[in-house]
């Protein structure tokens, strides 16, 4: 069957300190998979990164996982996902998930995240998307990244406009239907009983 929505998302490859993220990247992949939704990620089996793909196929969902040849060599790649893309370079895979992606949420995460993040945050304030971008600030991990932003556009580098092209939340799912509806998707008749 179809998915119903495409939804990427980044996030850590290690699970952090707080047992709120692994439930948070849980309960993100459960959501997915109740719906009827189709998860876009970095296609490993590590941290956050694992538990999301996990819990969406748990839930019934289908996993996409694009990921560099590097880190398959690695043995970092997620070998059961429904469809794993394995791609020459870092640019690849986040184009390809950018293509495949409906809406995009940031979890907890480091480096990568935070680029990834960025970068279709970026992207769409240029119009090469309009895809919904999320920030799930949990247990408050992004606060200091939502004053720092706020504070570029206090000192004029950026504007409110540039802010509210992305949704912060702090709650899994709340956020979650907020981005698929204004991805032009409605859950409601598509719930399935676990």
């Amino acid at each position: 069957m179809k998915p119903l929505f495409s939804l990427c998302v980044y996030c850590g490859s290690r699970p952090g300190v707080d047992e709120r993220y692994a439930q948070a990247a849980r309960d993100v992949g459960h959501w997915i998979g109740q719906h009827s939704g189709q998860l876009v990620y970095g296609g490993g089996q590590n941290g956050l990164m694992g538990i999301v793909a996990d819990a969406t196929h748990a839930a019934g969902g289908s996993v996409v996982g694009i990921i560099p040849q590097f880190m398959v060599e690695r043995e970092w790649a997620r070998p059961s996902c429904d469809e794993l893309h394995i791609v020459g370079t870092m640019h690849e895979r986040k184009q390809m998930m950018v293509d495949r992606a409906d809406a995009f949420l940031a979890l907890p995460g480091g480096i990568g995240t935070f680029e990834e993040f960025f970068e279709a945050w970026t992207w769409r304030q240029l119009g090469y998307h309009d895809k919904p971008v999320g920030l799930l600030n949990l247990a408050g991990y992004y606060d200091d990244l939502l004053r720092f932003l706020q504070g570029s556009v206090s000192a004029g580098f950026m504007n409110d406009t540039h802010l509210g092209l992305i949704t912060p939340g702090d709650q899994v799912v709340p956020l979650l239907e907020t981005l698929v509806q204004a991805a032009g998707f409605s859950t409601a008749a598509h719930t399935r009983e676990l």
